[in-house]
Parts: C-alpha cells; sequence; structure tokens
C-alpha cells in the first residue's frame, strides 16, 4: 500500500474525498460501471489512491490495488515515446517521408471521390511524413473500425483485410496499409487513426527489434512496469479485470471474459496503438517519468527538450482540433484542445471549459484516462472497463473535483 500525503502535496483531503462520493453516488451504486480505481500524485507525492466496486462482477471479485487493466488506447503515448527515442538517436527527422522507412509506400494515393471501382484518387499534395503519424495528420483512418465514424476509404481497409488481429503481423499489417487510399493530404486535417500502430511498426523496422521487446528493454524494465505487457500470463490471470459494455438499455453486458480473453496469449501483431494491458501503479511509473521531464529514479527514457518537443501543438497553423479534426470518435474533446506528438493537451481553458491549461492527456476505449500536468506538477490516472470510452465525462468531473481540492 503507498503512503498517501494529500497535504504535503498541497490538497485538502477533505475535498479529494468528493471523488470517492462522486463515483459511488453517481456510477457505482446506480450500476453504471462494475469497478474503478483512482491515482492522484503532485509534486512527485502520491495524494489520493483507491479502489472502489468488482473488477469480475461475475465472479464478485472486488477491485484490487494491482488489477490489471485493457488499457487500449493508453497505449499510443508509450509507443510514441519509443518512437521518439529512436528520433533521439538520429535514426530519423520529424519531416522524413515515412517511405523512407516503409518503401512500398512512396505510390500513396489520396482519396477524391467515389467508392469502389469508382473511387478517384490522386497524387498526395505533402508527402506523409514521421510527425504527420505521430500527430494523428497523416491521412490514414481507423478503417471502419470506430462507430459512427465511416469514410469511403474504410471499405478498401476491409477489402485489403488491414487488421490487428490474429494472423497479421508487423510486415503485413505496414504493407496492406500502404495500399489504401489517403482520406485527405497529410497535414491538412486531423483522423484518428491507425497511425500509431504504424508508429510500433516503425519502432521494429528502424530499431532492428521486435517491438515488445524494444518497449520492455527500454521502458517497462527501467520504470518497473512489471505488469505491463501485449497479454497476460497464467500466474496473473487472477488479477486480471472482465471488460463491460453499456447496452441498449444501458445496463452493464459483460464484453470480455478474463477467463476465456484474447489477451490469454501473446498476439501476432502487437498493437501499438491499443493492445497494451496495465496496472494503475505501472501506468503512475511511467506517468510519474513524464513529470519528471523523461526520467525516473535517476535513469533517463526521454530528454526533457524531446518531451518538450513532443507535448506542443503539432496541428499545422497552430489550429486546434475543433478547427482540424474530421470524424466524430476520439478520446478527447475538441474545442480548445491540441495534439503532438503521441498526446493531445489543452491549449485554452476558456474554449476548452475545462482548468488546466498545459497539461497532456489521452485515454483508451473502455474509459480508462490520465493526465499530466507540468504546471501543476501533477498527474492523475483512473482505471475502469466500460465502452465506449464516449459515454461519460470521466476527464471532466474528476478535473473539477482534483483541481477544486488544490489549496496552496
Amino acid at each position: 500500500m503507498m503512503e498517501l500525503n494529500p497535504t504535503a502535496a498541497g490538497f485538502s483531503a477533505k475535498k479529494l474525498e468528493r471523488i470517492e462520493q462522486h463515483l459511488k453516488e453517481n456510477y457505482l451504486d446506480a450500476g453504471k460501471i462494475a469497478g474503478c480505481q483512482v491515482m492522484v500524485s503532485r509534486r512527485g507525492i502520491p495524494a489520493y489512491f483507491k479502489s472502489f466496486g468488482d473488477m469480475d462482477r461475475e465472479r464478485s471479485k472486488p477491485v484490487q490495488d494491482d488489477t490489471i487493466y485493457r488499457i487500449y488506447s493508453m497505449t499510443k503515448p508509450i509507443t510514441s515515446i519509443a518512437l521518439m527515442m529512436l528520433f533521439e538517436e538520429g535514426k530519423f527527422q520529424l519531416n522524413d517521408p515515412v517511405s523512407r522507412f516503409i518503401p512500398s509506400w512512396k505510390g500513396q494515393q489520396v482519396w477524391v471521390a467515389g467508392r469502389g471501382d469508382d473511387m478517384q484518387t490522386r497524387a498526395p499534395k505533402t508527402v506523409m511524413t514521421m510527425r504527420h503519424l505521430l500527430s494523428h495528420t497523416s491521412g490514414l483512418s481507423y478503417g471502419g473500425m470506430l462507430a459512427g465514424d465511416s469514410q469511403p476509404v474504410d471499405e478498401v481497409y476491409q477489402k485489403l483485410g488491414v487488421d490487428r488481429g490474429d494472423g497479421e503481423t508487423v510486415s503485413s499489417f505496414a504493407e496492406k496499409l500502404g495500399q489504401v487510399p489517403l482520406r485527405y493530404d497529410p497535414g491538412s486535417n486531423w483522423l484518428y487513426s491507425l497511425a500509431t500502430d504504424v508508429c510500433g511498426c516503425l519502432v521494429e523496422f528502424i530499431s532492428g527489434q521486435k517491438f515488445e521487446d524494444f518497449l520492455k528493454n527500454r521502458i517497462f524494465d527501467p520504470l518497473d512496469m512489471q505488469d505491463t505487457a501485449f497479454w497476460v500470463p497464467e500466474d496473473k490471470l487472477s488479477r486480471f479485470t472482465a471488460n463491460y459494455a453499456r447496452g441498449i438499455d444501458k445496463s452493464l453486458k459483460l464484453l470480455d471474459d478474463p477467463q476465456t480473453s484474447k489477451y490469454r496469449q501473446a498476439p501476432s501483431f502487437p498493437s501499438g496503438g491499443g493492445g497494451l494491458v496495465s496496472t494503475t501503479a505501472d501506468y503512475a511509473r511511467f506517468c510519474e517519468m513524464l513529470r519528471q521531464k523523461g526520467s525516473y529514479n535517476g535513469q533517463e527514457i526521454i530528454g526533457s527538450r524531446t518531451l518538450a518537443l513532443m507535448i506542443k501543438n503539432h496541428i499545422t497553423e497552430g489550429r486546434d482540433l475543433g478547427q482540424a479534426a474530421m470524424g466524430s470518435f476520439s478520446e478527447t474533446a475538441y474545442e480548445g484542445v491540441g495534439f503532438g506528438l503521441g498526446f493531445a493537451s489543452t491549449l485554452d481553458e476558456v474554449s476548452s471549459g475545462t482548468i488546466g491549461a498545459g497539461d497532456y492527456y489521452w485515454g483508451g476505449a473502455a474509459s480508462t484516462i490520465f493526465w499530466v500536468d507540468p504546471i501543476e506538477d501533477l498527474y492523475v490516472i483512473f482505471m475502469t472497463q466500460l465502452m465506449p470510452s464516449a459515454t461519460f465525462n470521466f476527464r471532466g468531473q474528476l478535473k473539477n473535483i482534483i483541481y477544486g481540492a488544490i489549496n496552496d
């Protein structure tokens, strides 16, 4: 059990207790989620850590401090850090064409109109770069994997069998994706996409190491993230949570039973965009490294200047997502929010309607969230397992409570 000291961290302990009251009254008692976990740390001092409800409702197993969660797109910041570690080694420049590392992507086209055999395409006005992949401005989409965001090009993804499931490999994934027409000219818009999965492929292609081995050797082991991986081994299965979906009748439905989950075996394609499982304690070490500007326990994971570059807004002409985004789904609101190299960031408190300008963050499909605030010197992690992630605004609600509890 970690030692908590909300007072030393500059919080009102009484106000922080509103977290428990809010979650119990509005979500747990109402059966909207089965269980959850919250951690708040400021100035390197843990201020709040509590577990609520069940990790496996069907077996009446309560959430434990070391419960293992599917973190889905919270994998993306980790993958982005991994790729930028290679940037620091001089292996690539942000404005390098992606085709330098995936030669078959040289002939990419951009969708103009039509679909199927009548689809019209043209050469892109700008070449897709490494920056475009890291910032979701590449022209790629999610290939129809996200409900309500179908694009004409998504039929090509499906026809080619672009997939992140069993049988796919890093090489086959990259080769298939290179044949898909881009939705727009790289750099001209923002669209949540499979781009970070490609970043994972590039880590492998550029480093010469398997992607999963690179993460373990260069990030997980130095940060002592012992429970973060692309699958859950037998000896950890008792700590793996169930995943739930919100039914049409607003009740919880079991979506993925830990006993029969695909996460019980190593995948053929380790998804850099959404494949990891982790614990709150593990992800807290990753966040603490970010809070310390790239270092943890005396070990530098990423340089402070590189991290500072990553959290700047890289959308062309300094636009926010409200101006640049296509599609309705992502792990963030759009107004007053920018996007860097792997992280969203709050650009303007008034436009976004939230406290915390200068923070950077992301979330996962099962409603997990985190954010790091360099100005307030804090990070917050919220873990639960409810799909889809847009069901409830946990981030906004927790922000109101946590920033309201700061008393220095």
